[in-house]
């Protein structure tokens, strides 16, 4: 059983490893500048959504203040959708979820599929291989980078941004 599972994870692992050449990758830091009515607002650690935002970017937002203080877990939020911290894409799916952008969560990996392809002009995903974290209105939800590893965290400072796959949800 265990050869014939790896014979059909070859060719699946093949194919996504594939198709992140044709991935639109990331040549520039991922840099947060307040722009009034089109970027979110951080104050005392609470994001807000630009009036004129889709719901589902003021629902992810919402979903992202939620997770503001919760330690980072390693498998958070996978098993269990309310869950006491999370991990990278535990982080990504669990705001997704609440916007209503996906059902379920996944892998970090698994979000080099999700979507579209590119920046969008909403939310964006960057992904690598092992990490995963997201900007909402411009405003950068991450679980850690340099000495920022707290667990999900709305965070204002730039980031490099080469190495990762952008994507982002359809029409936003």
């Amino acid at each position: 059983m265990k050869r014939l599972l790896s014979l059909i994870a070859l060719p699946v692992l093949a194919l996504g490893l594939s198709s992140c050449s044709s991935q639109v990758k990331a040549k520039r830091p991922v840099s947060y500048q307040f722009k009034n009515g089109e970027t979110a607002k951080l104050v005392n650690g609470i994001a807000y959504a630009p009036r004129k935002a889709p719901l589902a970017v003021k629902r992810a937002i919402a979903a992202g203040n939620r997770l503001q203080n919760k330690p980072y877990k390693w498998g958070g939020g996978h098993a269990r959708q309310e869950d006491s911290g999370y991990d990278c894409s535990g982080t990504v799916s669990y705001v997704l979820r609440e916007a209503g952008l996906m059902q379920g969560s996944m892998p970090s990996d698994g979000f080099y599929g999700y979507g579209k392809k590119g920046d969008g002009d909403w939310i964006t995903l960057y992904v690598r291989s092992g990490h995963v974290f997201m900007t909402i209105a411009g405003l950068r939800l991450d679980t850690g980078w340099g000495a920022d590893r707290d667990g999900p965290r709305w965070q204002t400072r730039t980031r490099p941004g080469t190495g990762h796959v952008m994507r982002h949800p359809s029409g936003l």
